[in-house]
């Protein structure tokens, strides 16, 4: 569970850097301030999520695959975009794994609740 875990992670991080990469260097707005707040705004699907999902939650990891979806939208929305078809190819492929990676954490998770729960009835 913990590889799934690490793989989240990473998918988690990718995302990170590729909206930041995104939206500070390649796409950037005008006003600094703004421009740090839209980035913020961006990620919060992520971010909630996250410290439920490191305890090994499941509801948290649920959402956490959920949310996953928006940036595979916003990455074929910026594929059709010649000069972001790079960024929205390597978008769709970090939301899917994300997805993917958070997918079998959420089996993963409740078959471990439920055996420890028919454990205890034992």
């Amino acid at each position: 569970m913990k590889g799934w875990l690490f793989l989240s992670l990473m998918m988690v991080g990718s995302l990170f850097a590729m909206t930041g990469l995104r939206q500070f260097f390649i796409e950037p707005l005008e006003d600094p301030g703004v421009n740090a707040a839209w980035f913020l705004i961006q990620l919060l699907p992520l971010l909630l999520p996250l410290p439920g999902m490191l305890r090994g939650n499941l509801r948290p990891t649920f959402f956490m695959c959920m949310s996953s979806m928006l940036y595979f939208i916003h990455g074929v929305l910026v594929v059709f975009d010649p000069d972001l078809l790079v960024f929205g190819l390597f978008e769709i492929l970090f939301s899917l794994g994300l997805c993917g990676a958070t997918a079998v954490l959420v089996r993963r998770i409740r078959e471990h609740e439920a055996g420890l729960t028919s454990t205890e009835k034992d």
